[in-house]
């Protein structure tokens, strides 16, 4: 039986990124993500529900959320579940998250919360920026989600 195993997560940073290297030189960085649900229950009201998720970006991606991912910022994730296990005092644990392989930056700079009602952040009339795991524009097609720019047309107003 064939499996698949692919996550597109919209939400907001809890918290700024810490950029570290491992010792290959790697560059990887942590996220949390809280992305909210609205839903109406059996009686008819609404409750809202907020989901926290650690996501893990590796590579180029990892380097751009260190210098442009702040705290509220809103994001666009697509990546992999991996359940981490350890044991810590002879007690079992285990951890859901996510291994981002594509990151998208919402909103513009300096908006701090990113309004513009959920479009992409746009330099020079071009679509917002994305990374894949390697460092490489995005092929995310997510309708008026806007086309990745990243590596693209050699253009200066985008640093990545």
């Amino acid at each position: 039986m064939a499996s698949y195993n692919r996550v597109v997560l919209l939400g907001n940073v809890t918290r700024d990124p810490e950029l570290r290297y491992i010792a290959s030189g790697t560059a990887v960085t942590d996220i949390g993500l809280a992305v909210n649900d609205r839903r109406k229950t059996a009686t008819g009201e609404w409750v809202e529900e907020t989901t926290f998720v650690d996501v893990t970006l590796w590579g180029r991606t990892a380097e751009v959320a260190g210098e442009y991912v702040t705290k509220g910022a809103p994001i666009l994730i697509e990546g992999r579940l991996k359940l981490d296990t350890w044991e810590k005092d002879g007690k079992k644990n285990s951890k859901l998250r996510v291994v981002g392989e594509k990151m998208q930056l919402l909103g513009s700079r300096g908006e701090g919360g990113g309004g513009r009602g959920g479009k992409p952040r746009v330099a020079a009339g071009r679509p917002a920026a994305s990374t894949d795991e390697y460092g490489q524009g995005g092929d995310y097609d997510g309708g008026d989600m806007g086309a990745s720019t990243a590596g693209g047309d050699g253009g200066d107003d985008i640093p990545f």
